[in-house]
């Protein structure tokens, strides 16, 4: 049974660097009642987790930087046509309707920018809270289990 705890432990450390180091270091020290299977088990998923959120805030970084170049090339294209039609004659309201309708379209695209950064943000974070609710959950399960032990102790 230790030897097959020994295996997986040796397993689940190689899967992510730097966890072998920790698992020496723990086993250097020989902790009673430490189980450092589960233990490293657990600071893989931490790492998995870190890396899923940086996967989906690279995901959101890279939507928000190809939407604002969407954003640069439909200006820069509208730009090009105002200038190619601009008429010093045409009346004041016309360029005024013009500006009006480029500052409204400007703030719908920093609107729209924003949101898919805080969207970006969000998914990001959401992996990293879930992951801590697994660990209070899991530290919680864990001092229920000390809880109990120390209680049939007392009681024998």
């Amino acid at each position: 049974m230790a030897a097959d705890n020994d295996k997986q432990a040796e397993r689940v450390a190689g899967a992510i660097p730097g966890l072998d180091d920790f698992k020496k270091l723990v086993e250097r020290y020989r902790l009673p009642n430490v189980d450092v299977t589960a233990l490293l088990e657990w600071h893989r998923k931490d790492m998995e987790a870190l890396v899923e959120a940086n996967q989906k805030a690279n995901e959101g970084i890279r939507a928000l930087i190809e939407r604002r170049q969407e954003i640069l090339s439909e200006t820069f294209a509208e730009w090009q046509g105002a200038v190619k039609t601009f008429n010093a004659t045409d009346p004041l309201s016309k360029r005024t309707d013009m500006a009006r309708r480029s500052v409204e379209k400007a703030v719908a695209n920093f609107r729209e920018l924003t949101q898919l950064e805080v969207q970006a943000h969000a998914n990001a974070w959401k992996v990293v809270q879930e992951r801590m609710r697994e660990n209070m959950s899991n530290l919680q399960n864990l001092l229920k289990a000390q809880k109990t032990e120390q209680t049939e102790k007392t009681e024998k």
